[in-house]
């Protein structure tokens, strides 16, 4: 994967308008994937799902709580990317609280799908999913990546979450891995 292109996919996003009044004021904004890497050095993280237990209590929480260590590495931004739409991922991360991480809601699992990342999980009901990964690009190109082991929609239960974590990224961007 490092030294390929990170594909390029439009993401649906919603974002926050005064303008539209109401108790809901949110448009549609399609944010094109070219657009979030070009000309910056990013760690993205994929996970499973939004609210599922693995990435609302583990993942999530310590990309936000290690931002600022991963920007002191030269990261610029920190994304997370799901096979969710925009709806239920902006109801994550409120229900989340975290602060500095953005979101990019992959509803249809176009991004996941050319990442080679889209698994199925028919079996818990869940539909087409992503595995877990991370990732750091530069300039839309993958510089480095982690990928968990056992990749697989074969039916088991397996969600590791081992080498995708933000302190082994910490430490590969330290020089220690």
């Amino acid at each position: 994967m490092q030294g390929r292109q990170v594909p390029d996919v439009i993401f649906k996003t919603r974002v926050r308008d005064e303008s539209i009044g109401g108790d809901n004021p949110y448009r549609w904004q399609d944010l094109r994937s070219q657009d979030v890497f070009k000309g910056r050095r990013v760690a993205v993280f994929g996970l499973p799902g939004a609210f599922t237990p693995t990435c609302s209590n583990e993942q999530c929480p310590a990309f936000d709580r290690l931002y600022d260590d991963l920007r002191a590495q030269g990261i610029d931004e920190v994304y997370c990317v799901t096979v969710n739409d925009a709806f239920v991922i902006h109801n994550w991360k409120k229900h989340l609280g975290v602060k500095n991480i953005q979101f990019l809601p992959d509803g249809s699992g176009q991004f996941t799908r050319r990442m080679g990342m889209l698994i199925n999980k028919d079996h818990l009901g869940f539909g087409y999913r992503s595995w877990r990964y991370a990732m750091v690009v530069r300039d839309g190109v993958i510089e480095k990546w982690f990928e968990e082991p056992g990749i697989n929609d074969d039916g088991t239960d397996a969600d590791p979450y081992t080498v995708t974590s933000p302190e082994v990224m910490l430490d590969w961007l330290r020089g220690r891995d």
